[in-house]
């Protein structure tokens, strides 16, 4: 008898199949992983001398405007970074 967990893997496995990539497209996949953590290390360095400098000076709100602005931005290039992969898997599955 089948668990759950199994019936639900097999419905799964029906309606969006397992795509096997192959070493060629592994190595895409984490090139445009290897250059998206790049730009998050400098995007990261950037910032965070910034926010050394604005407290420092004792600026908080500039601060406070900084640490949004790294999030938002780490954010942004993480989704970019996801749809890339996620087209370049899409054309791998044609």
């Amino acid at each position: 008898m089948k668990s759950a967990y199994e019936l639900a893997m097999e419905r799964l496995e029906k309606s969006a199949p397992t795509v096997s990539l192959t070493d060629a497209q592994k190595a895409e996949i984490a090139e445009i992983d290897s250059t998206f953590k790049a730009r998050i290390a400098e995007k990261e360095l950037f910032l965070n001398g910034q926010i050394r400098e604005a407290q420092q000076s004792g600026n908080f709100s500039e601060i406070e405007n900084l640490q949004k602005q790294l999030s938002v931005e780490l954010r942004r290039i993480r989704e970019d970074c996801e749809e890339k992969k996620s087209k370049l898997r899409a054309s791998f599955a044609k």
